[in-house]
C-alpha cells in the first residue's frame, strides 16, 4: 500500500491510497466465498459454482462492490496510522481504479484539525464560587438519605399523596381504547409526576377495589402525536396501597450508618458535602476557563468535523440504550424523534466538545505539555478499575490497537488542569 496526501482548502486533505493487485484479488475471493451459497448457476449444485463461471455468467465485476466494501475501510485504517495529520472527520471515499489484476486506487477526503490563533488563556478571570456548606445543606442531604431508606407498608385506607399503589388502568379517547394506554398492577407513587399532569391527584381518596374515572388531557407537545392535546378518560382500580415510612433520625439510625451518634453522622455528612462542593467548584472553574479560552481563540472548524462528532454522540447513546436492553427503533418510535432531530439536538454539545479539544491541544503544544509514563500508568489503573480488568491486560489491549487517542485524551486533561490552575477567581 502507498499513500500520498494533497492539502485542500478549508482544513481538509485528500489521501490517495493505492493497494496492491493481489490484495484486491484476495478481497474478491473472500466476497465470492461469502456469497456463493446464494447464487444459482445451471449445472452446479448451489454454492459449488467456481468463481470464473460466476464471473462469466454475471460479469467479472459481480463481486467488486462487496470486495471494495471490505477492502477500502481496512486499507484506510492502515493509511490513517501512517499519515502525519490530525484527522477529525469521517472519510468521504471515491474509487479511482478497481479492476482484477490491477492495483486498487481510491481517495479519502477528510477534515483535519484547523490552525488556531490562541488568545488569552493564562490568568483568565472567572467569578468566585462559594463552597460554604450550610446547616440547611446538611439537613437537606440527611432528609434525602432518610427518604432513600424509607420503607413501604401495606395499609387499608384511602389513597394519600406519597403512597405507592398497584393500579389497573385503561385509557380511552372518544370512547375508544388507545394503544399503550393499559396497565395491570402498575406500581405508581402518588405525587411522583410519573403520569401526565392531573392524573395522580385524582387518585387521592380512592379506596381499594373501587372503580375510579380519571379525566385528563394529554399535553399539546405529547410525544405520541395522535394523542397530543386530546381529552381522555382512564378507567382505574387501586389493588393495593402502601404507606411510606421514613425512619426517625436518632442514634439507632446513625449506628446503622456506622456512627455512634447523630452528631457524628451529621459531621460526616458535612465533610462529604464540603468535598463535593470543592469538586463541583473545581469543575465549574474548569468549564468557565475553557469556555473563555475558546472564546478568545480564532479558528474555523470544517462542518464535517461537527457532523462526525454529532454521529459519535448519537452512537454512544445507542450503545448505552442497548446495554440497558432497550431497542433503538422502539426508543425512536416512542419519543417521536428522527436521526435529523437528534443531530440537531446534539449539535451544541458537539460544537463545545470539538472547539474545546482544538483549543486545549493548541495550548498543550504551546506550553510544551507532555504525557508522562506516570500519566499513562494512572490511566491504565483507572480503566482497569472501571472495567474490572488487570492493569497489564488493559495496557496490552491499548497498545495492541494503538494508543494515539488515549495520548490525545491525556494531553487534553493536562491542558485543562493547566488553564484551571492558572485561572483567577474574582
Amino acid at each position: 500500500m502507498s499513500v500520498s496526501v494533497e492539502k485542500l482548502e478549508g482544513s481538509k486533505i485528500k489521501m490517495t491510497i493505492e493497494v496492491a493487485a493481489e490484495e484486491f484479488d484476495k478481497a474478491i475471493t473472500a466476497a465470492y466465498n461469502k456469497e456463493k451459497n446464494k447464487i444459482n448457476v445451471p449445472g452446479f449444485r448451489k454454492g459449488k459454482a467456481p468463481l470464473n463461471v460466476i464471473e462469466k455468467m454475471y460479469g467479472k465485476e459481480v463481486f467488486y462492490n462487496d470486495a471494495l466494501d471490505e477492502l477500502i475501510p481496512n486499507e484506510y485504517e492502515k493509511a490513517y496510522d501512517e499519515v502525519n495529520e490530525d484527522i477529525m472527520s469521517s472519510p468521504r471515499f471515491e474509487v479511482v481504479q478497481a479492476e482484477a489484476g490491477k492495483p486498487v486506487i481510491f481517495t479519502a477526503t477528510v477534515a483535519v484539525k484547523p490552525d488556531v490563533t490562541l488568545g488569552d488563556y493564562k490568568g483568565i478571570e472567572i467569578p468566585a464560587i462559594d463552597t460554604t456548606v450550610t446547616d440547611e445543606d446538611v439537613e437537606k442531604k440527611i432528609s434525602s438519605e432518610l427518604d432513600k431508606d424509607a420503607r413501604y407498608e401495606k395499609v387499608e385506607r384511602a389513597v394519600q399523596n406519597g403512597d405507592r399503589i398497584k393500579l389497573d388502568f385503561e385509557g380511552f379517547v372518544d370512547g375508544v381504547a388507545f394503544e399503550g394506554g393499559k396497565g395491570t398492577n402498575y406500581n405508581l407513587v402518588i405525587g411522583s409526576g410519573q403520569f401526565i399532569p392531573g392524573f395522580e391527584e385524582q387518585l387521592v381518596g380512592a379506596q381499594i377495589g373501587a372503580d375510579v374515572d380519571v379525566n385528563v388531557s394529554f399535553p399539546e407537545d405529547y410525544h405520541e402525536e395522535s394523542l397530543a392535546g386530546k381529552a381522555s378518560v382512564f378507567k382505574c382500580k387501586v389493588n393495593e396501597i402502601e404507606e411510606k415510612k421514613v425512619p426517625e433520625l436518632n442514634d439507632d439510625y446513625a449506628a446503622d450508618k456506622g456512627f455512634e451518634t447523630v452528631a457524628d453522622y451529621k459531621a460526616s455528612v458535612r465533610s462529604d458535602l464540603e468535598v463535593d462542593k470543592l469538586n463541583d467548584a473545581r469543575g465549574k472553574k474548569q468549564d468557565a476557563a475553557i469556555a473563555k479560552a475558546v472564546e478568545n481563540a480564532a479558528f474555523e472548524v470544517p462542518e464535517e468535523i461537527f457532523e462526525t462528532e454529532q454521529k459519535l454522540i448519537i452512537r454512544d447513546y445507542q450503545q448505552r440504550l442497548a446495554m440497558q436492553g432497550l431497542s433503538w427503533d422502539s426508543y425512536m418510535q416512542y419519543t417521536g424523534l428522527t436521526i435529523d432531530k437528534m443531530m440537531e439536538q446534539v449539535r451544541p454539545q458537539a460544537e463545545d466538545r470539538i472547539k474545546s479539544r482544538i483549543v486545549l491541544e493548541a495550548i498543550a503544544e504551546k506550553e510544551g505539555i507532555q504525557v508522562t509514563d506516570e500519566d499513562r500508568q494512572k490511566e491504565y489503573e483507572s480503566m482497569a478499575e472501571a472495567y474490572q480488568l488487570e492493569v497489564d491486560k488493559v495496557r496490552e489491549m491499548l497498545e495492541a490497537k494503538g494508543s494515539k487517542e488515549m495520548e490525545k485524551d491525556l494531553l487534553i486533561k493536562k491542558a485543562m488542569e493547566f488553564i484551571t490552575d492558572n485561572a483567577k477567581e474574582v
